[in-house]
């Protein structure tokens, strides 16, 4: 895989990415391998991105479900030079003869002589990878927290960043829990969390409340959406950890997923004052848009979309694994991440299911098109548990104790 399906020639980013997510800094800190890929970490991609129908690597063993990280067989069970002819004869047979085969180094030599062409990819620091668009699949769900891929020097620099990171993360999220809303950007800024905002911000309405239908891209949206309106803006929300509520400077509503009962606490609380919702009902970290629930869009005619756009350059704000009550503390911990919260027009009469022509699918589908067109995102008919059964093999509820 490495130098040939791969650019990168080295397998140490990828051992070091499995080390922080499973065990953290210090697994991290401590780990040095040197050896073939075990399947179990390259086989979801290969399969999946690459379109492999069988991959064959280093079987590690596992106790009770969990990858322990010793080789089954000890060193002999490594895939290396004669182990990948003999692993290759075992699953295709004895006199297997595979068409071509591709490596890109001297211990492929074994099993590229059972093909019956073999061809050595050259070390080529001019080749570049195939776009997103050439892919067999896109990328649309995956999940870890670190952003960049962890060469030696990009993990010493998160290392050495970890303990400057984690207190300056804790100082913003308080920044944005105590401080009177209208003070939060300027604390941002000051804190080097860029905020950017486009449109024109409606004011406080003096009768219904507006909606603001926003785009996921973290549990962060709606308050930084509320930190653009320079007010607090309450939220609905499908699933969040009870230590993300406690912080939260907004006042955050759980859905119940009774389609009825949801739907009046949404009128309730629109008969209150202004609320914000992210129909998608998950995040999804690349140019993609999930499915939008059409719900709300059934229960009022106040309706202004709203754009979410984040950047971050070390670690990721959202984990479909894992701790959720650490995704903003993880999005903090950046050394400048950024929002940008664009402000649509308000949706108008005749384009509303108040105007008796349009169903709420419609409407739903209509937003999300014109938040993609803002944002040069991608509509996709993905739902929540399509991202969480990928990832997570669940259907990605986060009980109240979590």
């Amino acid at each position: 895989m490495d130098g040939t399906l791969l650019i990168g020639r080295s397998s140490f980013p990828y051992f070091a990415l499995v080390a922080f997510e499973a065990g953290g800094v210090l697994r991290l800190l401590l780990r040095v391998v040197l050896t073939a890929n075990p399947r179990v970490m390259v086989e979801p991609t290969l399969r999946g991105f690459l379109g492999a129908d069988l991959v064959l690597g280093t079987e590690i063993a596992a106790f009770r479900g969990r990858a322990t990280g010793f080789v089954k067989g000890g060193a002999a069970g490594v895939l290396v030079g004669e182990s990948k002819a003999h692993a290759l004869r075992g699953a295709l047979g004895e006199d297997c003869q595979p068409e071509i085969g591709l490596g890109d180094r001297r211990t492929d030599e074994p099993f590229m002589a059972l093909c019956k062409e073999g061809f050595m990819v050259p070390p080529d620091p001019e080749v570049r990878p195939v776009s997103a668009d050439n892919l067999p699949r896109p990328v649309v769900f995956h999940d870890g927290r670190l952003v960049q891929k962890p060469t030696p020097l990009t993990a010493l620099l998160t290392l050495l960043w970890l303990p400057v990171g984690f207190p300056l993360a804790c100082l913003r999220v308080a920044a944005g829990s105590l401080l009177p809303m209208p003070l939060v950007y300027h604390a941002f800024t000051a804190l080097g969390v860029r905020v950017t905002v486009r449109g024109n911000p409606p004011p406080p309405s003096s009768s219904s409340g507006v909606l603001f239908v926003c785009s996921h891209r973290t549990l962060l949206d709606p308050i930084f959406l509320s930190a653009a309106l320079g007010r607090p803006v309450p939220a609905v929300v499908y699933s969040v950890s009870r230590l993300s509520e406690l912080i939260s400077p907004i006042r955050t509503v759980r859905l119940s997923r009774d389609r009825a009962a949801d739907a009046a606490m949404i009128r309730k609380l629109l008969a209150e004052g202004d609320l914000a919702i992210c129909p998608e009902g998950t995040t999804c970290r690349e140019p993609f848009l999930l499915r939008f629930s059409a719900l709300f869009a059934e229960l009022t005619d106040e309706i202004v979309p709203v754009a979410m756009v984040n950047r971050m350059g070390m670690f990721h704000g959202t984990a479909a694994r894992g701790w959720k009550g650490m995704d903003p503390f993880y999005f903090f911990m950046n050394p400048s991440p950024a929002y940008e919260v664009t402000f649509l027009s308000k949706l108008p009469a005749e384009l509303t299911c108040g105007s008796g022509r349009k169903s709420g699918h419609e409407v739903a589908n209509y937003i999300q098109r014109v938040i993609a067109a803002t944002v040069s995102y991608e509509c996709t008919s993905f739902t929540r548990k399509d991202k969480y059964r990928a990832l997570a093999g669940n259907d990605g509820i986060v009980g109240v104790a979590s």
